[in-house]
């Protein structure tokens, strides 16, 4: 009976123990979904505060204003357009990407050794910057003026010497339009300008226009809406590079090749300099608004590649009747394979150069080259007897060609009218 007893006491226990147990994991399932409850929210609260830290990293990296009604219309637009780009990828490229708003794009590659930087100069604070100078009464006075030394036109047109002028700058977003000059150091206050660089932010909806000026008349000016060129106005800084090659001022906003100026006034015969002008006004008084950080001055090879759809090409057309070019070649690079080309092709042209043998010149980087022959008759025996070794058709006459061709031709008809009184000014 007590074996019976202690049976019954221990059947009531664990029928007693197993309700006890659901209770418990009832209890354990309640808290599991309470803990759960609050880990979500913990990952949600994370998730707003990374967002909340991600924009204002955003807004740090890049800015971020509201927009203002003197912003110019190109402006305005393409501020649209970079709010709909991807904001993670473009934070992530931002802060390994940036380059000091003071300084070049490494990618750029301007090498000190085949330049140098004109402004800052020696005697200016490292960081300084050149803006317009308030209250002056007229684009010369308070205008920052360098002058390009060791300009060779006869090199520039091979392809060679120092070609390139590369300038950081920032517009503010409130900037009407600011301006560049190239000239001849006889330009008589800069009455007569090779090159003018000046972007308008209000005009015509924005518009950057190109042109020159001879003897205070503006020429026929190229015009490029801001809408077709990455943005101008209101950006942290703007790498601007021109190239003067034989045919004209190249001219690059951010890698992008926007237009060329083809030559309309001859470039100096001899070595010397250019003159880089930043004018304080326009030519009415009204002030120019925006900063200057640095200019290189200096040799780099041609940037131009395709030139189908850059605006300002082949404005002048005419062919060369001596001068043949010859395309399909490989690319080369250095000043080794310049001179083995040059070499062969001289010898390969050697019988259509007369006794002084033909002219050869050679771009770098590049997968062609120029050969002029002794006389035009020459150059259709050429095309006709070498079509299997090269490909080739004639060249076309440069810009610079064709001004010397024009000056050789004033200075003959005016030695013949003055009874041969020499030219003192190559400028002319």
């Amino acid at each position: 009976m007590e074996d019976d007893d202690d049976l019954e006491s221990d059947d009531y226990d664990e029928e007693d123990s197993d309700g006890g147990e659901e209770s418990l994991l009832k209890r354990r399932e309640a808290r599991l979904a309470e803990m759960r409850e609050e880990v979500e929210q913990s990952k949600l609260s994370q998730a707003e505060k990374a967002a909340a830290e991600e924009e204002a990293l955003r807004a740090k990296l890049l800015e971020t204003k509201e927009e203002v009604d003197f912003a110019g219309p190109a402006l305005k637009r393409k501020r649209v357009e970079a709010t709909a780009d991807n904001k993670s990828s473009l934070i992530a490229n931002l802060g390994a990407a940036e380059t000091p708003p003071h300084d070049f794009s490494k990618n750029l590659g301007l090498k000190s050794w085949e330049g140098k930087v004109v402004y800052p100069g020696e005697n200016d604070e490292k960081g300084s910057k050149w803006e317009p100078p308030e209250g002056v009464n007229g684009p010369i006075e308070g205008s920052l003026i360098l002058e390009l030394a060791d300009f060779d036109a006869a090199q520039v047109n091979k392809g060679k010497g120092n070609n390139t002028i590369a300038i950081k700058f920032m517009a503010p977003s409130d900037s009407k339009r600011f301006s560049i000059n190239i000239a001849h150091p006889g330009h008589d206050d800069f009455l007569s300008v090779m090159f003018h660089f000046n972007p308008r932010q209000h005009e015509r909806g924005g518009q950057i226009v190109v042109n020159d000026k001879q003897e205070g008349n503006w020429g026929q000016g190229i015009n490029l809406p801001l809408s077709q060129v990455p943005l101008i106005f209101g950006q942290t800084s703007v790498t601007l590079v021109i190239q003067i090659n034989g045919d004209g001022f190249d001219v690059f906003l951010d890698g992008q090749h926007c237009c060329r100026l083809e030559h309309r006034t001859p470039l100096p015969q001899k070595n010397g300099p250019l003159i880089l002008q930043f004018p304080s006004t326009d030519d009415y008084g009204s002030p120019e608004s925006w900063s200057v950080y640095k200019v290189w001055w200096g040799h780099k090879n041609s940037m131009a590649g395709d030139l189908s759809d850059v605006k300002g090409v082949n404005a002048f057309s005419g062919i060369h009747p001596k001068k043949l070019f010859i395309s399909g070649l490989p690319r080369i690079s250095t000043q080794v394979e310049v001179d083995h080309r040059r070499a062969e092709l001289e010898r390969a042209f050697r019988k259509y150069g007369g006794d002084q043998g033909v002219i050869a010149t050679i771009p770098t980087n590049t997968t062609f080259a120029f050969v002029e022959v002794e006389t035009e008759r020459s150059a259709d025996l050429a095309l006709t007897e070498m079509q299997d070794l090269y490909r080739m058709n004639r060249a076309r006459r440069s810009r610079y060609e064709a001004l010397q061709e024009e000056r050789a031709a004033k200075e003959a008809a005016n030695k013949g009218n003055d009874g041969g009184k020499k030219e003192n000014s190559e400028w002319d």
